[in-house]
């Protein structure tokens, strides 16, 4: 997926899910600031989206209604869009990447029918998701950083290395 980075950092009891703000076009930046994490479910779950934006926001509505249909529950609801997107003939073609968290659990979401839990808390998706994840890992073993801090350092990082991405970070935390 090309352009943007998107990062979830889970340490101890926190989580936090952060996203740069480029959004391009071809070889052209279209917009510096976009928005790619949202609270969800009364502010219960966070969600990050990377590739293709149309696409990427017809998956976040559907999956709020899935959090809607199971009552806030991100495993159920996670599964169930997973399964739809995969079997769905028009959502099968839609190229986007959903990282999803809430209080106790994280998740990727792709059109493959994958939900991934992470082994170590960090998960990372987007043209700049390897450098985030590699400064992620390497934060979260060598450093007392906070979530957020590990966040910011990473997407920072990846900012400055992706042409797909930028510094204009927005971070999300529970």
């Amino acid at each position: 997926m090309h352009g943007t980075t998107v990062l979830l950092v889970r340490k101890g009891d926190r989580v936090a899910l952060g996203g740069d703000g480029q959004v391009t076009l071809g070889d052209t930046i279209m917009k510096a600031k976009a928005k790619k994490v949202r609270r969800l479910y009364n502010d219960r779950i966070l969600a990050g989206f990377a590739g293709a934006t149309a696409d990427a926001f017809s998956l976040l509505t559907r999956f709020e209604s899935k959090l809607e249909q199971y009552h806030g529950n991100l495993e159920r609801a996670a599964i169930e869009l997973s399964k739809e997107w995969r079997t769905d003939k028009l959502l099968r073609h839609l190229e986007a990447l959903l990282v999803v968290a809430d209080n106790k659990s994280s998740f990727l979401l792709s059109g493959n029918g994958d939900v991934i839990a992470p082994d170590d808390g960090v998960l990372a998706i987007g043209s700049g998701g390897s450098f985030a994840l590699a400064s992620a890992r390497a934060l979260m073993k060598h450093t007392d950083l906070s979530p957020r801090d590990i966040v910011m350092e990473s997407l920072t990082i990846s900012g400055e290395i992706c042409i797909y991405s930028n510094l204009n970070i927005v971070v999300e935390e529970l």
